[in-house]
């Protein structure tokens, strides 16, 4: 396995898309177990998730790493949700993750806000849902609360997004 270098530092703020193994529907039936994971990692390495989505085989996370390394962090939410989920199911191994991940250094505010909106309308884009008001297992309500996005955004006309996404 190639031994993937990733650029770090202190101040960036990087996108990053996690996909399970076999593209396994497993997180949405276990979002609990994530979110205990994500929670635990944060008090060890601390860091901040500035928006985040979970959807049913992968997520996007913008995080800011503070002094940790990003895969570090990545790494112990992955082992830590994996032994959780192999402890839930009764089962000893068994991976549950795609190797790595995939990232992209957030580069001004003009790419930070089309990856917020890319994050908080993906479930709408994955045909999960037909409103992004509609998905828990993201950060969009908390962003809709501080007004940030107006009553109809991402319901009323399809949002188109070019780039990268690492999906």
């Amino acid at each position: 396995m190639t031994n993937i270098r990733r650029y770090w530092r202190k101040g960036n703020i990087y996108f990053l898309t996690n996909v399970t193994l076999n593209r396994k529907n497993i997180l949405i039936v276990n979002y609990d177990l994530l979110e205990l994971a994500i929670n635990k990692i944060d008090t060890i390495l601390p860091f901040e998730l500035i928006a985040w989505v979970v959807l049913p085989d992968h997520f996007h996370f913008l995080i800011d790493p503070k002094d940790s390394s990003l895969s570090t962090i990545i790494k112990r939410i992955k082992l830590t949700f994996s032994a959780s989920l192999r402890s839930e199911l009764g089962v000893r191994s068994g991976r549950v993750w795609q190797y790595r991940f995939w990232d992209h250094i957030i580069r001004d505010q003009i790419d930070l806000n089309k990856h917020i909106d890319y994050i908080h309308y993906n479930p709408v884009r994955h045909g999960l849902t037909t409103s992004p008001f509609d998905w828990k297992e993201s950060s969009f309500d908390e962003y809709y609360k501080r007004g940030l996005y107006p009553d109809d955004w991402g319901v009323k006309e399809v949002i188109k997004f070019e780039g990268d996404f690492g999906e």
